[in-house]
């Protein structure tokens, strides 16, 4: 019996293929990163912003998102991006937007865009946000 060297080619290509997505199964890679509690939110203001303590927090509904608030006042919009959190402290150029029970927070730059947000008290937060002064 004689096999076709393409198809030894394309088998072990193929092998090799299961091979790597077993592996960066085993270690985690990939995936969509959730945040599910508090706590996760407070971890990653900190490592988003070396030294935010965050002393409260508002988790969106899906966990892709979040707000958190220092114990100086300052506001920090946290997003998904890609497989990581990425967050900026808002300034004066904060814009925000009621949509039913989801803020839609535009934080100015226009590189890290809006951030829409399912939250359990939308205004309250609004309110924080559009109060900020910078100057």
């Amino acid at each position: 019996m004689d096999i076709p060297p393409l198809f030894l080619q394309t088998l072990g290509s193929l092998l090799a293929i299961l091979f790597l997505a077993g592996l960066a199964a085993l270690m985690k890679l990939g995936g969509t990163p959730r945040l599910e509690t508090a706590a996760d939110v407070q971890r990653t203001a900190g490592e988003v912003v070396d030294g935010f303590e965050a002393v409260e927090t508002a988790l969106a509904r899906d966990g892709a998102g979040a707000l958190a608030c220092d114990a100086e006042g300052r506001v920090m919009l946290i997003k998904r991006h890609g497989n990581r959190f990425a967050g900026r402290i808002l300034t004066d150029r904060a814009r925000t937007r009621l949509d039913g029970d989801a803020l839609e927070v535009d934080c100015g730059e226009r590189r890290f865009g809006r951030v829409r947000l399912a939250l359990d008290e939308p205004a309250s937060w609004q309110a924080r946000i559009d109060a900020i002064d910078d100057r």
